[in-house]
């Protein structure tokens, strides 16, 4: 059965994708993803520059939710060129979206040229993770004005890869973000990073669970609301979108897509049914399009709208 995709152009064999900082560190574990089934891979968020992240404690997860404080730890965009490099190489590649992420326009504009030099397919644009807030300020994901400067140094030097914004669901008006990154010349954005923060504590050491003590939230408990913000962004732009938030099955990215994404990313998932996730998830599509009698799974694309 045909489940394909047509994103910017370019062509995932099924709408499910590794999210950002899971399982996605080198060329090999991402490899691993695409043989496990998935659509297309994303890289780890690459800073210009190696990031240490946080100590662990990093995450915990329960059967309703997952938090983690990461601190998006990297080696830095050359060791990036050395992993991604080996992945683009492998002949049996789903499409690669490369992650960046910086603490200043101008590291973005210097990131974004180097990832664009190793060529992924699609840019992802990482405006909006929770867990570094403290080292470089507010997200740039929560000013309008902000988001659209990032948005608009990483299109000019992007050398014709499309390029996709990473929003966050902690704003006033997530909605006002996506057009303000439409407007600055975004191909696609993506819904959407972690809530919170939220905490843990250890009611047997009266502690915060994470090292961090803060974290952003994800999991089955916050689906819903990662729901309503792809909703929210598919009814205000034009440009597509990659959902995400939460997707454990085959029904839930099905929801995510009559909400109006095109694509769904996966990371959680990983962790409630492991790394063959993606294929048992395609598996429960294709269940699902053949009792339903979809013939074209890009049908249901904003059924919901």
């Amino acid at each position: 059965m045909n489940l394909s995709i047509d994103f910017l152009g370019v062509t995932f064999p099924n709408p499910t994708v590794l999210a950002s900082g899971i399982l996605g560190v080198t060329g090999d574990s991402l490899k691993n993803v695409v043989r496990n089934g998935a659509g297309g891979v994303t890289s780890k968020s690459v800073w210009l520059e190696r990031h240490e992240g946080h100590k662990n404690p990093t995450m915990m997860g329960t059967e309703s939710f997952y938090i983690n404080a990461v601190g998006l730890p990297d080696g830095g965009i050359e060791k990036a060129r050395e992993e991604l490099g080996k992945y683009l190489d492998w002949e049996d590649r789903a499409p690669l979206i490369g992650n960046i992420v910086a603490g200043s326009i101008a590291d973005f504009k210097s990131v974004a040229e180097k990832m664009a030099e190793i060529g992924p397919d699609i840019i992802e644009v990482n405006i909006s993770c929770p867990n570094v807030e403290h080292e470089f300020g507010k997200p740039f994901a929560c000013v309008a004005a902000d988001a659209a400067e990032v948005t608009k140094i990483v299109k000019n030097v992007s050398k014709n890869i499309p390029v996709i914004v990473k929003l966050s669901p902690n704003v006033e008006d997530i909605a006002a973000i996506a057009v303000a990154c439409e407007k600055a010349g975004a191909d696609g954005l993506v819904a959407c990073n972690t809530f919170g923060p939220g905490i843990v504590i250890d009611i047997d050491t009266a502690e915060p669970v994470l090292a961090n003590k803060v974290g952003g939230v994800s999991g089955p408990g916050i689906k819903p609301l990662a729901v309503k913000k792809v909703m929210d962004i598919a009814s205000a732009v034009k440009i597509p979108v990659i959902g995400m938030g939460g997707v454990v099955t085959g029904r839930d990215v099905i929801e995510f897509m009559m909400a109006g994404a095109s694509l769904v990313g996966i990371g959680v998932g990983v962790y409630y049914r492991g790394a063959s996730v993606f294929e048992k998830i395609t598996e429960e599509i294709e269940d699902w399009v053949s009792e339903n009698g979809v013939k074209n799974l890009s049908e249901i694309i904003g059924k919901a709208l």
